[in-house]
């Protein structure tokens, strides 16, 4: 089966990027099957993805880092380049509300994932039959509400002990620590049940239904030390009327969440989000 390596780049913008890198992979043989380039003209800040089809080229993933770092160097890149050969590792953590959970688990087993699930962490055992049933993993962490500190060193442990690269928070209701947000900063992805910035913190539909809104949405981002104010991967909508009670927006809300998640992962996964302060550039 083919694989490719994603190259992903961001440096200020300048003549002749686009060039130096196409030139680049086209001295190699490389066969680049998709690109995307965009240039933010208030910050001055280039980003580009690129896809190779790995067996164009000579090189090995590591033979292409040692051969682009010049060009890295002289354009004062922050970059990465990904081979899809190396799935990767995300642990997902939940509380009890089970349909983003449910919905994930089922997109993995169709293939629509491209990742590895070395376990589940909740602070609650109602999930574990069917984490389970799927051959998964499942860790029960109890969240001391009057002492933190041991759970969530728990939940670290865990999370590297399965040598993650990301960190799915699918309707996980516990408030992660500043470091362990830090340390996995740009990797732990979280999925907050309102269109942020509106209703942020707990009980949003309720918030939302209070204020009388006419759309209510949900929003997946990356997870900071402020609460519900990362980066913004994907977000979308449902319209709503003076009709509809709290509990019809919970419910309307269980599916644009599911989407929206899974999108966000997705896109992820796919080396598609380029992080720029805190907002995002999404190659979607």
């Amino acid at each position: 089966m083919s694989h490719y390596y994603r190259l992903v780049v961001s440096c200020p913008d300048r003549v002749g990027i686009v060039s130096r890198v196409s030139g680049f992979i086209a001295s190699q043989g490389g066969s680049i099957t998709e690109a995307n380039q965009h240039s933010d003209l208030e910050t001055g800040r280039f980003f580009m993805r690129y896809e190779i089809q790995a067996d164009s080229m000579p090189l090995d993933a590591d033979g292409f880092r040692e051969a682009f770092a010049p060009i890295a160097e002289e354009f004062t890149m922050t970059w990465a380049l990904t081979d899809t050969a190396q799935r990767r590792r995300v642990v997902l953590m939940v509380s009890r509300a089970s349909h983003c959970l449910v919905d994930l688990l089922y997109r993995w087993t169709a293939g629509e994932l491209e990742c590895d699930i070395p376990c589940v962490i909740s602070n609650h055992d109602d999930l574990r039959a069917l984490v389970e049933w799927h051959g998964i993993p499942y860790h029960h962490v109890p969240v001391d509400p009057v002492d933190k500190a041991g759970a969530f060193a728990e939940v670290e442990r865990l999370v590297e002990a399965a040598e993650a690269d990301s960190v799915v928070l699918a309707r996980y209701m516990q408030i992660l620590p500043p470091g362990l947000c830090e340390r996995y900063a740009g990797r732990v992805i979280n999925i907050h049940h309102s269109f942020l910035p509106s209703f942020a913190g707990a009980k949003p539909y309720h918030q939302a239904y209070e204020r009388g809104v006419k759309l209510i949405g949900a929003t997946c981002h990356y997870v900071t030390s402020e609460l519900d104010a990362g980066p913004i991967i994907e977000q979308d909508i449902h319209r709503v009327s003076h009709c509809h009670t709290p509990q019809d927006l919970v419910r309307f809300g269980r599916d644009v969440e599911k989407a929206v998640l899974a999108r966000g992962l997705r896109w992820h996964l796919e080396d598609r989000v380029l992080i720029h302060g805190n907002k995002t550039v999404v190659f979607a």
